[in-house]
């Protein structure tokens, strides 16, 4: 019991960090109807950043927090403004700008690297404590706080897309962007709006992985297709699908290492990826749509 336990705090552990990564580059999707794959590189990017402001340069804790985020959403920003909208003006299609965001993605990882080295950085905040014990499983303060700031973030992203006068509008141009318009909504200012938040929820993933974990310049694209088979499990459209999907991927990895070595953990992920392409392209709460089967 104690086990099982253990593996299913720590697939919500892990869930909770899929979900951030999963509902921002869902977020970009539903709006840009383009796989941005260099959301991992946003992720990846905020984290550098944190250490760099906190650890380097030994500024206040929440300021160092503010500012990172702050830099994260405007990368997210820069490229939507410098790459995608130039490609949307002529005329691109969603695979060309797929190309343009595994660029991105791979520059990006590339000037990391080249500035902050090979070599693993850790953030030396919380000191490493006794964990806190539940029924037999072990979970530490950190990541008890790693759950709380995914939900309320989360929570916060629901009541911001429905309650919002820019969260309507996303909503309304993900469904229908030329009905949207009509209506007097400026899609182009949605797709700048879409990148910086969904590029601010990446930023507290990547600012959380690196207080539990250390960071290393690649670090981005592992969380990227993390949160990329998260969001095509819940349906790659939909925010609240994503964020499930994301939840049942780090549940199902976890239990996956009861019967298998841990180093299966990816294999695991792409086994799950590979079965819903196959057999539920459109993911557990997502529709499929003409609109869908054109972007193929």
């Amino acid at each position: 019991m104690s086990l099982f336990l253990q593996l299913l705090i720590n697939g919500f552990i892990a869930g909770a960090i899929y979900s951030l990564v999963a509902a921002g580059f869902s977020l970009i999707y539903s709006t840009n109807k383009f796989v941005h794959f260099a959301h991992g590189a946003t992720v990846a990017f905020s984290a550098y950043m944190f250490y760099a402001i906190f650890s380097l340069w030994h500024v206040e804790l929440w300021v160092s927090v503010l500012i990172s985020l702050g830099l994260g959403a405007l990368l997210g920003y820069a490229m939507n403004f410098f790459v995608y909208s130039r490609l949307r003006q002529q005329k691109a299609s969603a695979l060309i700008q797929l190309v343009a965001s595994v660029a991105l993605l791979i520059l990006i990882e590339s000037l990391i690297l080249l500035f902050f080295g090979a070599d693993v950085k850790s953030i030396d905040l919380i000191k490493v404590e006794k964990g806190l014990e539940f029924f037999g499983a072990i979970i530490t303060p950190l990541q008890v706080l790693i759950i709380i700031v995914a939900v309320v973030l989360l929570g916060l992203l629901n009541f911001f897309m429905k309650h919002t006068k820019i969260g309507k509008a996303m909503r309304a141009v993900s469904d229908n962007k030329d009905a949207a318009e009509i209506v007097g909504i400026s899609a182009k200012k949605i797709f700048a709006w879409s990148f910086v938040i969904g590029s601010l929820i990446a930023g507290v993933a990547g600012i959380l992985v690196g207080l539990e974990q250390n960071l290393e310049p690649m670090m981005g694209t592992n969380l990227m297709i993390k949160g990329f088979t998260g969001a095509v499990i819940g349906g790659v459209g939909s925010v609240p699908g994503a964020i499930l999907g994301a939840f049942f991927l780090g549940i199902a990895e976890n239990f996956g290492v009861w019967f298998l070595p841990s180093g299966y953990k990816d294999a695991i992920a792409f086994v799950i990826l590979f079965v819903f392409l196959l057999f539920r392209p459109q993911g557990i709460l997502g529709i499929k749509k003409q609109g869908d089967r054109d972007l193929k």
